[in-house]
This record gives structure tokens, sequence and C-alpha cells, in this order.
């Protein structure tokens, strides 16, 4: 890895027991799906659940800081149930996390992520895939209201906005869609263009102001369709977008195992194509069943810590993990 620094053993170890402390080093995760989690099985604890890859026990053992929390409704839902299916998410997120958990504060605004003290960990609500809106601007608007801060505009599939990665048709953005990209950018929401397709990827890079991709990594190490290709982070970086490189074995490795050495790997390239103030990380825990080796759960973060520690500095880390993300929230 040639971008970084290398630093002796001994300064590891200081760094990394500084890290523990909390001293200097802070992680903004772009994205995780316990909401989904909390829908699908009610009886799940945000406390301490091990179904969870995401808990508040885990955060607080972690240097978490700021958690962006998805609403994601499941293609299973019926189309005319979706936004009731997203206003139940959301209804979990204020009832069962934020109700619950005083000093996990809903952030939608930059000046919300400065305001938080010692012990607090900020919680950013997230759209993934916007079949919960149909085609109704109004729903839109109202989901903005109620906190969230970034929309994905598709999942894998087709919906009123575009079509996903994994739509065969492969179109881009509708008319609904566009106006929905513009909408985003009145408000300064994020749209994120993680699970989008490829033509959908360059409309938004067209019209977008404030672009991120959420939990995409690099396909030119990884074949996988949900990653990107070098030309389309490029495009990222020249519109000052952040991208989260995210923990999902099959997206990292072409062997759908993967451990930190391949995130590392990941990192690096990112690197390479000049997006080291624009790489950041959305682990996606919680919305998958396999996970990197010795990166389980949120408080396993230290580990991937530690191995950025051999080869970047610490300017570059505070960014990967914290400031490349923090200083893009449009609001």
């Amino acid at each position: 890895m040639q971008t970084g620094l290398f630093y002796s053993n001994s300064i590891v170890h200081m760094l990394a027991v500084q890290i523990m402390e909390g001293l200097f080093l802070r992680i903004f995760d772009a994205h995780c799906d316990v909401l989904w989690r909390m829908w699908e099985n009610r009886e799940i604890s945000f406390k301490d659940s091990e179904i969870l890859h995401v808990t508040w026990d885990g955060l607080k053992k972690s240097a978490a800081k700021v958690q962006c929390f998805a609403v994601y409704v499941p293609e299973k839902v019926r189309k005319e149930s979706a936004f009731d299916v997203a206003l139940e998410m959301i209804d979990i997120f204020y009832e069962e996390i934020l109700q619950r958990f005083p000093n996990m504060k809903l952030i939608t605004t930059k000046r919300d992520i400065g305001e938080l003290k010692e012990g607090q960990i900020g919680a950013i609500l997230t759209l993934e895939g916007c079949d919960a809106i149909g085609t109704d601007l109004d729903k839109l608007r109202t989901l903005y209201r109620l906190g969230i801060s970034s929309v994905g505009l598709t999942w894998n599939h087709a919906n009123a906005v575009a079509d996903g990665i994994l739509e065969e048709r492969g179109a881009g953005l509708s008319s609904f869609g566009k106006s929905v990209v513009k909408l985003n950018n009145d408000h300064f929401i994020w749209t994120d263009v993680s699970h989008l397709s490829v033509k959908g990827f360059w409309d938004v890079m067209e019209l977008g102001e404030y672009v991120i991709a959420s939990h995409s990594n690099c396909k030119d190490l990884c074949h996988n369709p949900r990653n990107l290709s070098d030309e389309q982070v490029q495009a990222l970086i020249q519109k000052d977008g952040a991208i989260g490189v995210t923990f999902v074995p099959q997206f990292l490795s072409n062997n759908s195992q993967a451990s930190i050495t391949d995130i590392l790997r990941h990192v690096e390239h990112f690197c390479t194509l000049g997006a080291v103030e624009h790489i950041g990380f959305g682990s996606d825990f919680d919305g998958i069943d396999q996970t990197v080796q010795g990166l389980h759960k949120i408080e396993d973060y230290s580990n991937l810590v530690n191995s950025l520690l051999k080869y970047y500095s610490e300017t570059e880390i505070r960014g990967f993990l914290f400031d490349n993300f923090y200083k893009r929230f449009p609001k």
C-alpha cells in the first residue's frame, strides 16, 4: 500500500490505546439495517440483542459517534403498504431507539453533530430505496419532516424513480426520479447512488448536488455489480461526494469470504484513484448474514482501526472513519 505511512509496532500500540480511550478517533458509519431487523422481529431489543450487529451497548463500546439507520422496505411488502411500513420503521426508530436511549440523539444538521457531548451518539435516519413513496413527492416531503437526511433512490430492482443495479433493463432516472433528485437538492438532502443502475448513476451525476455512495466497493477488485467502476469513483470525487467502503463479503472478495485485509485493499484502491479525502465506511451491518473475519459487530471496528494504523496517517484515518462523511453532510 503506497498512499499511507507505515508505523512501528510500538507506535501502533500507542495509537491503538488512544483509540480505545476515545481520545481522537470517532466513527461515522453511513449504513446499517437495524430498523429492518427490528421491524421483522418486534421482540429484538436494541440495547444488547445478540441477533443484531449494531446495538446500544455495542455502540458505546466502540468509538462510534454517528450511526446512519436505513429505512428499507423489503420487496415482499405490497406496493400499497410500502409507505405505511416505512412509517412503522420510523416509529421504531423514535420509540425503541431514541426514546429508550436518551444519549442517542437525532441528527438532521451538521451543527447537531458538532454539538454532541461526551457519551452521546448521533443517529441519522436514511431511506434505502424510494419504493415507499410510489410516485408521490408529498410522501417524500413527509419523510424529510420526520428526519430523513439521505435518500437512496433504489434497492436492487426497479421502482418509479429508476432501475436498480440488478434490473436487466438498466434504465436511468425517470421524469419522476429527476424530480426526486431536484427535491433532495432543494432540501439539502443526500442523494445516495448505492444500489442504483449504471445509467441512473450517471443521471444523478448530472443533476445531484449532494451525492454519496453510502455502501459500495471497487468493481476493479471485486466484480459484483453492486460495486463501482473506477470511472464512477472518479465522478464521485469530482462531485465532492463521499464513498462508504462496505463490509459485505461478496462486495469485498470474488470468493465471497473476506477479511479486514480485503477492506484495506478497497480503501487503497480508492486512494490510488485520488479518493483519500472522500473515503468513509458504510458497514451494512444487520443487512448481511455473513460478516468479515474479525469484524462481526459494531464494537469490532477497533480491529479495522488497528489495521489502518499500520498503513495510514492519523489525518487520513480521521478522514476515513469520520471527517469525510461529516464535512459533506449537506445541512
